[in-house]
């Protein structure tokens, strides 16, 4: 019998592993804590939120002596966790709030974790869910391995390094067992409309203009969401204790052709003259420390645990394309409110 909790289980990445987990393990009780910021949202888990095995919980990681309360009232074993702060641009703007909830969040988890299982550390599993951007960024050629050096250029990034390094931190002086994954780009149903790909699906859909950083130029490896989520299982139940695993999807773009790609998707799906939405394209400055290129070798974890991606990006472009045009309430309802004094002070536009 497990009791996992799964921070950030009401975000886009966590909704997605708390489903797969209460759908494909009924014996395990599964307890997402989220605390519903602007990316919370229990829409993205409807479906389930009548399952036994499942439990909401609205809180914060920072509240030690909350979430000191959630270990021993739901008798927690492990833990997997994803809440963090994950915008880059955000992080620019209010680099104080990446710091609290990324860096002294997971403390408190860790910190927490350690007291409550402190006498059978052996039995139980911190898992803490990073991202590739701690390893900087790369030339032309190149991969991240587990093994490349940190060097985060941005806030964002900076707090997301920290906290991996106190999740190791907490394993060698205190003897928790503890898993680290680093990630690339996800993308997929239920992303919080700030990202790339939400974002120009719903500015193509209404006529806006589509906010192109640069010239496009900068290029990212890219992974369906349920692919990791599929990661994030795999690693939990079969990883190595105190072992790193990279998560990619081996699927490279510049961010000019992603939005052309889909460009072209959504006129085929909205019956438009091919050409007429990339007429919207629009490049803006570009980001502040804007990193040229990630990439990420997943072979260890392809060779160690079994896992490849199901999807090639075109394939899941299609489909995250179709969940959006579907699901146009889901939109409609995380776009209103804060979304739009966000979009206006990002883009300067309306």
């Amino acid at each position: 019998m497990k009791n996992i909790v799964i921070t950030g289980g009401a975000g886009f990445i966590g909704s997605h592993v708390v489903r797969l987990l209460v759908n494909k393990y009924p014996e395990y009780k599964i307890v997402n804590l989220d605390l519903l910021t602007y990316a919370g949202n229990l829409e993205n888990i409807i479906d389930i939120k009548e399952s036994q095995n499942y439990k909401f919980i609205k809180g914060d990681i920072c509240d030690e002596e909350f979430i000191t309360k959630i270990f021993n009232d739901e008798k927690i074993t492990d833990v997997i966790h994803l809440a963090a702060e994950s915008h880059v641009d955000r992080s620019i703007t209010d680099p104080l709030s990446f710091v609290k909830t990324n860096i002294f969040g997971t403390v408190t988890l860790l910190n927490s974790a350690v007291n409550a299982w402190k006498d059978e550390l052996d039995k139980h599993i911190f898992y803490h869910v990073s991202t590739d951007e701690v390893y900087g960024s790369l030339a032309e050629d190149g991969f991240f391995l587990e093994t490349t050096p940190y060097d985060p250029q941005s806030p964002y990034s900076a707090s997301k390094a920290s906290s991996d390094h106190f999740v190791r931190a907490w394993a060698n002086t205190y003897g928790l067992q503890v898993k680290i994954s680093n990630c690339s780009n996800n993308y997929g149903p239920n992303q919080f409309p700030e990202k790339l790909l939400p974002l120009m699906i719903n500015n193509i859909k209404n006529n806006k203009l589509l906010p192109v950083y640069g010239k496009g130029e900068n290029i990212r490896d890219w992974l369906y969401v349920v692919d990791h989520a599929r990661a994030i299982d795999d690693i939990f139940h079969k990883g190595e204790v105190g072992e790193t695993y990279n998560v990619g999807g081996f699927n490279e773009w510049k961010n000019i052709d992603i939005v052309n790609h889909l460009c072209e998707i959504m006129d085929d799906k909205l019956d438009r003259t091919p050409g007429e939405s990339a007429k919207l394209i629009t490049f803006v400055k570009d980001r502040a420390g804007h990193d040229h290129r990630y990439a990420i070798d997943a072979s260890k974890i392809q060779k160690e645990l079994g896992w490849e991606p199901s999807l090639q990006f075109e394939e899941g472009m299609r489909k995250t394309v179709d969940w959006y045009l579907e699901n146009e309430d889901w939109l409609g309802h995380v776009t209103s409110g804060q979304y739009k004094s966000y979009y206006k002070i990002q883009y300067n536009q309306e």
